[in-house]
């Protein structure tokens, strides 16, 4: 679309000649600027002036990049082309007027470029210390010690921290090559030894399932084989039981075979337990019948009145009470505690006879050390007094007689 220049314009800052001419009018005078051949001067004279526009709509779309926040650097390029564009361009139109807006888009480049430098500062800045935290986050999962790292994770956790990496870098300042040189080495080394361990922990755990597997596998061929006995061999698998639990994991799908395995054999085991149990316990259903009728005639002791006399006729039904033998394993608790529960009281009466006798002699040794203290204060009286006189014959005897109280003092075990 050609531009409609005015002719005041054309006059005003250039003119044309007859032969195509073209002059641009300064204040310093004019100066040849082209020729179009073929033209009428009007129309000489608009083809530079369209020039001109054409530098005019170039300035324009600068001013407008750096009012927009353009990279000051791409603006100062556009700028610096201006300045060698705006020399002796062959244009006609108010190139000083064109001029002085360049120099000031100069100096809005200069202020641009500051602000941007700042941006760029604040954001490299900002941009490490992310960086930095995302490297401390993988360093602090490396750090954790080995018992609570929970490694079957740690791969998920180490590559989500690694998607924070990757992600950070693709979207924000681009850091100084030997600043994101060192991080990276950072991030790296932590993300290698959780890698390592977590290799490690897997071997480990492997060799572990491995040695639990062959053990767990003999346990099998050992249960397998007490299920075939005749006797039912309960001790002998719970052992079994024990030295599998003591085996550790062999893995899910392992363990649940080789525990249904090991399971049927102990089912057949307890099974011929339950029918050895059955028979056994039809075998001393009369044993039972024996101990109820000698719980009977225990219970008839009690409350007890003579502890002699029913300690002797406990005694004579213990030995009948052993002698029965034994009774079904369903009742052999409560019988046994119905005669626990009588030798107990027999026991108790005996005890509370023995201590009331002991309170009896202890009351009376007590009153006898209390005469004798007596009897030997009044004696170490008359000694005083006999000694005062100086009646020897009378303080011999008197220290004779104390010597004798004192020793049946000592002998009451109360002095």
């Amino acid at each position: 679309m050609r531009r409609v220049v005015s002719e005041t314009h054309q006059q005003q800052f250039g003119r044309a000649d007859g032969e195509g001419n073209v002059y641009l009018v300064t204040g310093d005078g004019e100066r040849w600027v082209g020729q179009v051949t073929g033209a009428t001067a009007e129309e000489a004279l608009a083809f530079y002036s369209r020039k001109f526009q054409d530098l005019v709509g170039q300035v324009t779309l600068a001013e407008q990049r750096a009012r927009t926040g353009a990279k000051a650097r791409d603006v100062r390029k556009s700028v610096t082309a201006l300045d060698e564009a705006l020399k002796e361009p062959a244009v006609v139109g108010d190139l000083d007027a064109l001029r002085t807006r360049v120099d000031a888009l100069r100096t809005q480049v200069d202020a641009l470029e500051s602000k941007q430098q700042e941006q760029s500062a604040q954001a490299l800045a900002e941009a490490a210390a992310q960086r930095e935290a995302i490297v401390e986050k993988i360093e602090q999962l490396a750090a954790t010690p080995v018992a609570n790292i929970r490694w079957k994770d740690v791969h998920a956790q180490v590559e989500q921290i690694f998607g924070e990496w990757k992600e950070h870098q693709r979207t924000t300042a681009r850091l100084p090559k030997q600043q994101a040189d060192a991080l990276w080495a950072r991030f790296k080394q932590s993300r290698r030894k959780l890698e390592d361990g977590r290799r490690a922990f897997f071997a480990s755990l492997d060799e572990q399932h491995r040695t639990a597997k062959q053990t767990k596998q003999q346990l099998v061929e050992e249960a397998q084989k007490l299920a075939e006995q005749a006797e039912p061999r309960v001790n002998d698998y719970r052992a079994l039981l024990d030295r599998w639990k003591a085996a550790g994991r062999a893995g899910a799908k392992v363990d649940d075979r080789l525990w249904e395995q090991f399971k049927a054999a102990g089912d057949v085991i307890f099974a011929k337990k339950q029918e050895h149990d059955a028979v056994t316990d039809a075998e001393y259903a009369e044993n039972l019948q024996k101990k109820e009728g000698v719980l009977t005639r225990a219970e008839a002791l009690l409350p007890v009145t003579d502890w002699k006399a029913a300690r002797s006729a406990l005694r004579r039904l213990q030995d009948e009470w052993d002698e029965i033998g034994r009774v079904p394993r369903a009742s052999m608790r409560s019988v046994e505690a119905r005669l626990h529960a009588v030798e107990t009281a027999v026991k108790e009466a005996e005890d509370a006879h023995w201590s009331k006798r002991n309170s009896e002699k202890s009351d009376r040794a007590t009153g006898l050390a209390a005469q004798l203290q007596q009897s030997i204060t009044d004696l170490e009286a008359e000694l005083a007094a006999a000694e005062a006189a100086g009646d020897a014959e009378k303080t011999a005897e008197i220290t004779k007689a104390l010597e004798t109280q004192r020793s049946w003092l000592k002998a009451t075990g109360i002095a």
